[in-house]
């Protein structure tokens, strides 16, 4: 299995997906769960401004913060994707406000981002928490670009 942050840190679009997907949900939670957790994460956070389609957003602006759970001891880490026209940057540890609020376990969050899961599934079944812009959830989809394995 290749969660490592440097595979993550490498590894195409497309062997990202593909690894994503052949990765049990246990496989990712152990990952995600032990000691390399802030370097996996900072690998996959620092794809959103490789995968922005700039022209997919226009001229909007939006601050979305993403709570991944599932750290040692319960914690927990929020990243921020900040658009603002035409521009994608990431903070960690943001302190701003977000118009949305994104909060997943390890695994559902990277099904999330590589396009392997089904977003308005896991929300109703209640494996990914939204609070805010409900609307601006479903653009997410069309500003990113989700590669194919």
């Amino acid at each position: 299995m290749a969660l490592d942050p440097q595979f993550l840190t490498t590894a195409s679009p497309a062997e990202f997906v593909a690894t994503v997907k052949t990765a049990s949900d246990g496989e990712i939670r152990d990952a995600f769960g032990g000691e390399h957790r802030e370097a996996l994460l900072d690998a996959v956070f620092d794809r959103f401004p490789e995968q922005f389609r700039a022209e997919k957003a226009g001229d909007r602006s939006a601050r979305i913060d993403f709570e991944v759970t599932g750290g040692p001891g319960g914690s927990s880490d929020t990243y921020a994707v900040v658009v603002d026209r035409g521009t994608c940057a990431v903070e960690k540890a943001p302190s701003a406000e977000p118009q949305l609020s994104l909060k997943a376990g390890p695994a559902e969050f990277l099904k999330l981002i590589a396009g392997t899961g089904n977003p308005a599934m896991m929300f109703m079944m209640g494996k990914i928490k939204a609070r805010g812009d409900l609307g601006l959830a479903s653009a997410l989809g069309t500003w990113f670009e989700t590669p194919k394995a």
